[in-house]
């Protein structure tokens, strides 16, 4: 049973030939076994409220035209609050913490019927690329437990990944839903900014957060989309636009199809296996009927300078918030208020949050915000630029979604800028607002010869999430990929 799509799953629960308890026992009794609990993306699992969700859902399901995400489990990453389990962001900071109420995403996916089976792990405040930076413990890789998952989405990468969900929540701000996809050989789509509500989202770079689904395929990322999108009046920065199927395009074939190959993607620093597998799928494209072209984004070498400049400035800004007075961790022992606020937060953020904060908070000060943060949102622009003068030239941009496959737990925890690197190729279209995808396309060599999988990048123009989910359907009806599973 969990080897199936959503596509699958919801035929079966439509015609009765399963029901939503009984999906949501077998996804629990998976999670509840030692092999998962190995893998650390669960912090948070409550069988009595998901049963409780699943038994709604079986009414659902008992009556016509019931939504066809009814009753299939979903795993939420816990940046997003929820109102009936801990709402953590990774940190000790809100280890405790349950909302009164449930993010959009979130009440979104439970007003069509899906089933909540837990929440997952990620990087403190989504901020790394290996989710090791979790108050609760590293995530690991379930290709090779030596291995990351990526980040900050890595326990919904994972989960989905070992099929202990068939579907998860993500966030992406610079790359956070992509990268830990293509370490862990499934599909994610980060949308247009504002496609999807960031209301409930506990916040880190507001500019750059975009909320998406993360699955085994690009149909069903199609499915989860057309209920996540959309208008909400909670959220500033929320797009107002028309309704769409996402799913329309899932069978427009690929004759005449121009893709965009950026050289800056395939130049030094980029691994052989991760450029094999990828241009592999290229002349797989070439196959089904596109044509390749090449083009240039050449400001992609200052989107990471860009990025940690404009990122920690924002989460500075969003972080201050939490300073023991309201919610979250209090210091149990402080001298006056200003004591408390140092203590508290001292004690409360990890390692990675403070370095950002310090940065964000530098930059952002008296004498540097010309010099640095205003400076970096001109280059912004730049990038933004440059990707429209490629779509002149293409209709969908590919490339690799990492330089490398997953590295080994560890392996760069001691040097914060071989993490920030890791993003070289997913930073520039989330600084320019643009859709992504990361579609499993091969795999690559890690420790010991073991295989670690690899994805390829699609990125698209605004609001082209339906044509990049029909660009990777095509795809993977011509492949295998996104079928192979990791050993358990």
């Amino acid at each position: 049973m969990h080897t199936k799509t959503l596509t699958e799953l919801s035929k079966l629960l439509h015609s009765k030939q399963l029901s939503a308890t009984e999906l949501a026992n077998a996804y629990l009794a998976r999670i509840a076994t030692s092999n998962a609990s190995e893998l650390n993306a669960f912090i948070h699992v409550d069988p009595t409220f998901t049963l409780a969700q699943a038994a709604l859902a079986d009414k659902l399901l008992s009556q016509p035209n019931a939504p066809v995400l009814a009753g299939i489990p979903i795993a939420h990453k816990d940046i997003f609050v929820t109102c009936s389990w801990r709402s953590t962001a990774g940190s000790k900071m809100l280890a405790n913490y349950i909302s009164p109420f449930n993010a959009t995403v979130v009440e979104r996916l439970n007003q069509v019927g899906m089933v909540t089976l837990g929440k997952v792990n990620c990087d403190e405040f989504a901020m790394g690329s290996a989710n090791e930076n979790s108050y609760f413990g590293p995530v690991k890789n379930p290709w090779d437990k030596r291995a990351v998952p990526g980040g900050s989405s890595g326990g919904s990468a994972a989960a989905v990944a070992a099929r202990l969900t068939p579907a998860a929540t993500g966030t992406d701000t610079g790359g956070s839903i992509r990268q830990p996809a293509s370490f862990c050989g499934i599909t994610g789509i980060k949308p247009t900014y504002g496609r999807v509500s960031r209301f409930g989202m506990i916040a880190f770079a507001s500019s750059l957060d975009q909320a998406g689904p993360m699955a085994q395929t690009a149909e069903d990322c199609a499915l989860l989309l057309n209920s996540m999108a959309g208008f909400d009046e909670h959220d500033s920065t929320s797009l107002d636009q028309p309704a769409e199927d996402f799913r329309r395009e899932l069978s427009t074939p690929l004759g005449g199809l121009r893709i965009g190959i950026p050289r800056e993607f395939f130049s030094e620093g980029l691994s052989s296996d991760v450029e094999q597998a990828v241009r592999a799928a290229l002349v797989k494209y070439e196959e089904l009927g596109a044509t390749l072209v090449e083009i240039t984004l050449p400001n992609t070498e200052l989107s990471i300078p860009v990025y940690y400049v404009i990122a920690p400035a924002e989460a500075s800004s969003n972080l201050s918030r939490f300073d023991g007075v309201r919610y979250g961790h209090r210091a149990t022992a402080y001298e006056g208020l200003t004591d408390m606020y140092k203590k508290s937060r001292t004690e409360g953020f990890g390692e990675e949050v403070k370095r950002r904060i310090l940065v964000g908070s530098y930059v952002l000060s008296h004498g540097y915000y010309d010099a640095y943060y205003l400076q970096a949102q001109k280059i912004r622009r730049l990038i933004a630029e440059d990707f429209q003068a490629a779509f002149k030239q293409c209709d969908v941009i590919m490339g690799p979604v990492a330089p490398t496959v997953a590295w080994d737990l560890g392996a760069k925890t001691d040097d914060p800028i071989a993490n920030y690197l890791a993003d070289i190729y997913t930073i520039s279209p989330s600084l320019a607002g643009l859709p992504g995808m990361s579609v499993p396309c091969g795999f690559g060599q890690g420790e010991k010869n073991s295989r670690r999988p690899v994805g390829l990048q699609l990125i698209g123009n605004y609001f082209s999430e339906a044509k990049l989910l029909g660009i990777a359907h095509q795809y993977q009806l011509a492949t295998s990929w996104h079928k192979h599973m990791p050993t358990e």
